[in-house]
């Protein structure tokens, strides 16, 4: 029995629709965001920014307050468990696999291990057959 995992979907990672509805309207286009928050990862300040681009100051600060920017200090890793676990599973990978890959993985092999303690453990409590613990000896047939 195989741990079969379903792939994220196409659309994992992206925005949800419910907090793009909760955003403010920013009176700027597609390209003059890109371009303010380019500017801003660069380490401009948003008054100077919109300077550059004689933008309104209130709009860019807008575009730039919906930036996503990387948490320098993360108490958890992508996989929602603490820092040494995913240490642990980033250690696991296989190549390039992608992290849900290596996690279904390490779920299937826990699950043939515990399989097999747990058959381990159920032939020590009904005890083995004498060809299982003397091999190659033959089991005398009873007579009668």
């Amino acid at each position: 029995m195989a741990f079969k995992g379903k792939p994220p979907g196409s659309g994992s990672g992206e925005m949800s629709r419910t907090t793009q509805a909760l955003r403010p309207a920013i009176a700027l286009s597609e390209a003059e965001a890109r371009r303010a928050r380019a500017l801003r990862r660069q380490g401009e300040a948003p008054p100077v920014i919109a300077d550059k681009l004689g933008l309104p100051l209130e709009e860019v600060e807008k575009a730039l307050l919906q930036m996503r920017n990387p948490r320098p200090e993360t108490t958890r890793g992508t996989l929602n468990v603490t820092l040494a676990a995913h240490r642990f599973v980033l250690s696991e990978r296989q190549g390039e696999e992608p992290l849900w890959q290596t996690m279904d993985r390490l779920v299937d092999e826990l699950i043939r291990r515990r399989a097999e303690a747990s058959r381990r453990s159920a032939t020590r409590r009904t005890g083995q057959a004498a060809d299982e613990w003397l091999p190659g000896l033959d089991v005398p047939e009873p007579q009668g």
